[in-house]
C-alpha cells in the first residue's frame, strides 16, 4: 500500500491544478485592486501577521511530514499532530493561505484565499477518507470516531518515543511550503506598479 492508487493520485493532481488557478484568478483581481485608504496601520498590520502564518504553515507542515512521510498508504498514522486532527498538514495550509493572501493588505482577500483552500482540500479529502476507509477497514472507522477531521483536540494529544524520519519526504514539504514566501515579493511589487502608474487601481477592498 505504500503507492498511490491511480484514483487517488488523478485527485490530488485535480486539487492542485485547482488551487493554482483559483489562487492565480485571485492574484489577477489583487493586480487591479488596491485597499481602501492605502498603507495604512492595519494594512502594514495584516501583512505583519500574514508573514507569521506562513511561518507557522511552514514549520508546521514540515513538523507534520517527519510523521506522515511516505506512510499516509501504508498505515494508519495516529501519533503526534494526527492525534489531534486527521488532516493536520491541510489545517496549517489554511494558515499559510491566510498568510499569502494577507500580503495583499486586504482582509477580503484573505480571507477569499482561505476559503478556497478549504473548499479545495474539502473536497480532496473525502476522497482520500473513502480511499483509506476501504484500505483499512474498522480501523480507520476507529480513528475517525476518536479524531477530529480538521479542527484539533489537544486533549486527544499521544506521541511515541521515536519516529523513523525519511527525508526525502521531510525536504520535499519544506520546499513546498517555502514556496508559499513568494507572495510578499509578488504582493509587494504588483504595489509598486500601480504605484508608478504601469497597473490600473479598478477596485478598492477593506
Amino acid at each position: 500500500m505504500s503507492s498511490t492508487p491511480p484514483d487517488l493520485r488523478r485527485v490530488q493532481l485535480i486539487r492542485k491544478a485547482v488551487l493554482l488557478v483559483a489562487i492565480l484568478s485571485v492574484i489577477a483581481v489583487v493586480a487591479v485592486s488596491r485597499t481602501l485608504g492605502g498603507e495604512t496601520t492595519f494594512h502594514e498590520g495584516l501583512e505583519m501577521v500574514g508573514m507569521a502564518a506562513m511561518v507557522v504553515c511552514i514549520v508546521g507542515r514540515a513538523w507534520c511530514s517527519l510523521y506522515i512521510g511516505g506512510r499516509k498508504k501504508a498505515e494508519i498514522v495516529d501519533r503526534g499532530p494526527y492525534s489531534v486532527s486527521r488532516n493536520p498538514l491541510y489545517v496549517f495550509s489554511f494558515i499559510g493561505a491566510f498568510g499569502m493572501g494577507a500580503q495583499s493588505g486586504s482582509i477580503i482577500i484573505a480571507a477569499v484565499f482561505v476559503l478556497i483552500t478549504v473548499l479545495v482540500f474539502a473536497a480532496t479529502v473525502k476522497r482520500e477518507e473513502a480511499w483509506l476507509s476501504d484500505a483499512f477497514g474498522p480501523a480507520y472507522a476507529a480513528y475517525v470516531a476518536r479524531t477530529p477531521r480538521f479542527w484539533p483536540d489537544f486533549s486527544k494529544w499521544r506521541d511515541q518515543e521515536t519516529i523513523e524520519v525519511r527525508p526525502r519526504f521531510f525536504l520535499t514539504t519544506l520546499r513546498d511550503g517555502l514556496v508559499m514566501l513568494i507572495a510578499f515579493p509578488l504582493f509587494e511589487g504588483l504595489e509598486h506598479l500601480q504605484d508608478i502608474g504601469w497597473i490600473g487601481v479598478l477596485l478598492h477592498l477593506p
